[in-house]
C-alpha cells in the first residue's frame, strides 16, 4: 500500500470515530478480467467523500502527502463542492481532515 493511501486510510478512520461517515472515492481507469477498460469518477474528484451524521452536511477532502499539493483539477473540483454548499478542502494530516469537517 502506498504512502499516500495509507494516510487516506487513517483519515477515514479518524473522521469515522468523530461523527462522520467517510468512505474513499477512486477515480481511474481499471482493466477488467476479459481485457476491457473501465472508467471511474472523474478528474480532480477528491479522494475522500461523506457526511457529519449531526447535520449530514456534506463533504470532499482531497489527500497529500506532506510537501505536495493539489492539481488544478482538484483545487477547481473543491471550489465547485464549496459553492455547492458542501464543506470540502485538501490535506497533508488527519488533524487537517477533521479540521476541514469541523468535528474538533
Amino acid at each position: 500500500m502506498n504512502p499516500e493511501t495509507k494516510l487516506q486510510n487513517r483519515i477515514i478512520a479518524a473522521l469515522c470515530a468523530n461523527g462522520c461517515v467517510a468512505r474513499n472515492h477512486t477515480v481511474g481507469q481499471f482493466y477488467t478480467k476479459y481485457g476491457g477498460t473501465v472508467n471511474i469518477g472523474h478528474h480532480g474528484e477528491a479522494d475522500i467523500w461523506g457526511h457529519r451524521i449531526s447535520d449530514g452536511k456534506a463533504f470532499y477532502i482531497e489527500v497529500k502527502l506532506p510537501g505536495e499539493f493539489p492539481r488544478t483539477d482538484q483545487f477547481a473540483f473543491l471550489e465547485a463542492m464549496r459553492n455547492s454548499g458542501a464543506l470540502a478542502g485538501w490535506c497533508t494530516s488527519v488533524e487537517g481532515a477533521l479540521k476541514i469537517v469541523e468535528v474538533n
